[in-house]
């Protein structure tokens, strides 16, 4: 995977305000540029230093192995959830997920700004990369 991409994606989940969240495709929506998949895989390997917890599967569900986790951060958040948290963070036992409606992140102007020149970046990087050195090219 590119590093101009996973800055972008770090970049874009790094403005994903406290108490709120988005899905792997919301991220890659954003940037025009990936899918899920690619989100998750750079979430996966090089999302440790970001709110990494805010960044979701569409149906709401925490990252796997990362519950107990991911519930302290929305609990301290006071992230929107349905189902047994309460129950979950006692026993380890009973379903939850983040509410993704009502948690869902709608990023502002400012933001959209940001994640605009994020994605631009992204774009020209991406494609001077690939531009052929050959003094034909523009």
């Amino acid at each position: 995977m590119r590093i101009e991409y996973v800055d972008a994606v770090l970049a874009v989940v790094e403005l994903v305000p406290a108490a709120s969240a988005v899905a792997y495709s919301d991220v890659a929506e954003l940037l025009g540029s990936g899918g899920p998949r690619q989100v998750g895989s750079v979430m996966s390997h090089y999302g440790s230093g970001v709110p990494w917890w805010r960044i979701l599967k569409a149906s709401g569900h925490a990252p796997a192995g990362h519950e107990a986790e991911a519930l302290s951060h929305y609990l301290a958040e006071g992230t929107p959830l349905v189902g047994a948290y309460v129950e979950y963070e006692r026993t380890r036992e009973g379903r939850w997920r983040v509410d993704l409606l009502a948690a869902r992140w709608t990023p502002t102007e400012g933001e959209l700004d940001v994640i605009d020149a994020v994605a631009g970046g992204l774009e020209r990087r991406l494609h001077g990369l690939s531009v052929a050195d050959d003094g034909m090219s523009g």
